[in-house]
């Protein structure tokens, strides 16, 4: 083995680092005053509800894991024991996975109490604890995802078997986005029709017995939730550019090293990586104490630095002739600061969008959801005009002068990576939110004084753009990253289908011009014409499910949130001395309905993730499964910029009327009844989609092996 192609050993070396500084930044948080008694009772009761919710649900998701990797190791025998290889690595996927939302949560449900203290201080010593504690989560993230992947794939050699691992980390993102969905937005909700509506309490009136459950869901949602969701993107984007790496790297001439192609990607988020930790320190406030622009310095260093290393490792690993691989890279991280941008303009309260849905809220309900909903379906024309741009671009400019199919969309992956460079830090703005919100909560319970309450809104009301802004960023970068495992699918059907055997997907003697075929540059091909009626049905399946999807998991907010409604009713007619605070609500009996609801709702997404494309597969064949895939990614990708954005927007417009003084008036309740609605938008089914794409996707390649010779009704057309 050459000097150079122990270089793959930095992506496990790196993904220890990444794991090594979360433990030292966890023990600087911990480390901290975590305030007076009280304080840490509240802190407490809310450590306890979320360790009892995940603890739950991973029981839960445990069996479901061990169930499919045993079918998956009996469904996929292969050569030497694949499928038993593959069915361990999706184990270790999903451990992984589970581990980097556990770790992260359970250091967020801790930094809360510490930044309610710390905002006695100043401004600048609570901004310090929560981004610090939130960069616990991030860097969890990515270093386990990279750890994973780089070692398994020295380990196994293979990177068809570390598919699995891309699987196991999905399935964990689903029922984490799901489940931890479902739970904070029943239990939000439900506080807020009795608390703010119907008693017209204060956020996070210690009086409401839906407080600490709102403030659970707070971690298990946006933390937990939010760092399986991007741990996964970052693992199947990594394994899908590795795999598309193996069709090109005959394009890349050296005699020292072996599949260059497919260790550039980790080359390149090893990188990033360590670029994140640099950025960790670089988060601080400037002399205008503005706090996003302070945490934006930590995603402008990081990307600035991942760029400088990308440059240099494309010049030194490829050499000159492939600078264009590294413009690419470029292209991903452009992606990255418009999709970011675009998020802030739609969901700030300094811009239109925002601004147009507080001023609607004058007139009622009615026209503050018309104006919300207009704003997130608007929401959806840049995003996906930049992936658009980013798509040709990317393709193109690795196609190179040739025009090479299979260097573009390799180019695409890369991209994908590319734009996931930043993921560290991105995962920390996002586990800051709820710090900063639970911060906020504690400081109102514990009767903190007006100067700390003024500090913690501070760092909450960035908290909510910044919960905003990554959710945008994760639908960008699924979108990419989906792309490049479509290609993967079809790679991997060619690969299955002896050249006699390609699935006629005839086009009723239509000329050539009609018909669309997707070619990635092998001598075979999964021809997928527009005429056929398996491909047009597969795109109906595919854009159906987001819709049914969504349908599914907004009726699982909306029946928990009503159960927590009637026992939040049931407990102040029955306990008259909660009003009147001389009686403690029964916390405890609203934290057991969320999580009841959200592990018994959970359930049926999962299983539409995981059958349809089985289903599809093997009854329509993979010309329709092709379909499914398309129809997936296009539809979701809308439909997720939609919710995130008019979610987003709602809950900023209702802090808008609150900042402007009309607390308690028309005003402010239509602006409520839209937050209300936008909650399970932004925060259950709309970040949900991301892993329902990804889950799907992974499927179709993972199984290929059963359906590449055709579906059951296929063989009729």
């Amino acid at each position: 083995m050459s000097n150079l192609e122990n270089l793959i050993y930095l992506a496990p070396i790196s993904g220890l680092m990444a794991i090594l500084f979360a433990v030292y930044l966890a023990y600087r948080v911990l480390s901290a005053d975590a305030g007076s008694e009280v304080m840490q009772d509240i802190s407490k009761s809310i450590q306890e509800g979320a360790k009892a919710y995940l603890n739950r649900q991973y029981r839960t998701i445990a069996v479901a894991a061990i169930v499919l990797a045993i079918l998956i190791a009996i469904l996929l025998p292969g050569e030497n024991m694949n499928g038993i290889k593959i069915a361990l690595c999706f184990l270790i996927g999903a451990l992984f996975s589970g581990s980097a939302g556990y770790i992260g949560m359970n250091v967020s449900v801790r930094a809360n109490v510490r930044t309610a203290q710390a905002a006695k201080t100043s401004l600048k010593k609570a901004l310090d604890i929560s981004f610090k504690g939130g960069s616990v989560t991030g860097l969890a993230v990515v270093g386990l995802s990279m750890l994973g992947v780089s070692l398994l794939y020295i380990i196994f050699n293979d990177i068809e078997l570390v598919v699995g691992f891309g699987f196991g980390a999905s399935l964990i993102s689903l029922f984490a986005r799901v489940g931890g969905g479902i739970y904070t937005k029943a239990a939000d909700v439900g506080a807020d029709i009795v608390g703010k509506v119907e008693t017209d309490m204060p956020e996070d009136d210690p009086r409401n017995p839906a407080t600490i459950a709102d403030n659970v869901g707070d971690n298990v949602g946006d933390c937990a939730g939010m760092g399986a969701d991007l741990f996964e993107t970052y693992a199947v984007t990594l394994i899908a550019a590795m795999m598309l790496g193996f069709t090109v790297h005959n394009f890349f001439v050296r005699s020292d090293i072996n599949e260059v192609a497919v260790l550039y990607p980790l080359l390149l988020g090893a990188a990033a990586i360590i670029a994140s930790i640099i950025a960790v320190f670089c988060v601080r406030l400037g002399k205008n104490n503005k706090i996003m622009s302070a945490l934006y310095k930590g995603v402008a260093v990081s990307s600035i630095l991942s760029l400088l290393a990308f440059f240099v490792i494309t010049n030194g690993l490829l050499g000159s002739k492939h600078l264009n691989l590294f413009f690419v890279s470029l292209v991903g991280v452009i992606i990255t600061i418009l999709m970011v941008g675009f998020t802030e303009y739609y969901t700030s309260t300094e811009h239109r969008p925002v601004k147009l849905i507080r001023k609607s809220s004058d007139t009622g309900a009615a026209t503050n959801i018309i104006s919300g909903l207009a704003m997130g379906f608007e929401s959806t024309i840049l995003p996906v005009l930049t992936i658009v741009v980013g798509i040709l671009v990317s393709f193109f400019v690795a196609a190179g002068p040739s025009i090479d199919p299979a260097m573009g969309l390799y180019g695409i992956a890369i991209a994908a990576v590319a734009m996931l460079s930043t993921t560290g830090i991105i995962v920390a703005l996002d586990s800051y939110g709820p710090i900063t919100d639970n911060a906020g909560g504690i400081a109102e319970m514990s009767s903190q004084s007006a100067e700390v309450r003024k500090i913690t809104d501070e760092l909450d009301a960035v908290g909510n753009t910044t919960k905003a802004v990554t959710k945008g960023y994760a639908i960008g970068s699924a979108a990419l990253g989906a792309l490049a495992l479509f290609a993967d699918y079809h790679d991997k059907i060619n690969q299955l289908l002896p050249h006699s055997a390609i699935l006629d997907t005839r086009s009723f003697d239509l000329p050539p011009s009609d018909a669309v075929f997707i070619n990635t540059g092998l001598s075979t091909g999964l021809n997928l014409s527009v005429s056929s009626p398996l491909l047009l049905i597969g795109l109906l399946i595919g854009g159906l499910l987001p819709f049914a999807f969504t349908s599914v998991t907004m009726q699982a907010v909306s029946k928990a949130a009503s159960k927590v409604v009637v026992e939040v009713r049931r407990q102040f007619k029955a306990m008259p001395g909660i009003l009147k605070g001389t009686q403690k609500p029964e916390y405890a009996k609203c934290v057991d309905i969320v999580t009841a609801a959200a592990l018994r709702e959970m359930v049926i997404p999962g299983l539409m993730a995981v059958i349809t494309p089985l289903f599809v597969g093997l009854v329509l064949g993979p010309a329709a499964l092709a379909g499914v895939l398309i129809g997936i990614i296009i539809v979701g990708l809308m439909l997720a910029n939609s919710l995130n954005n008019a979610g987003g927007a709602w809950d900023n417009a209702k802090k808008l009327v609150e900042s402007d003084g009309e607390k308690g008036t028309e005003a402010h309740i239509a602006s409520i009844v839209g937050d209300t609605v936008g909650d399970p938008s932004k925060d259950t089914s709309g970040p949900a989609l991301n892993s329902l794409i990804k889950v799907v996707t992974m499927v179709a390649i993972l199984f290929a092996p059963l359906y590449a010779a055709g579906g059951l009704i296929s063989h009729f057309f």
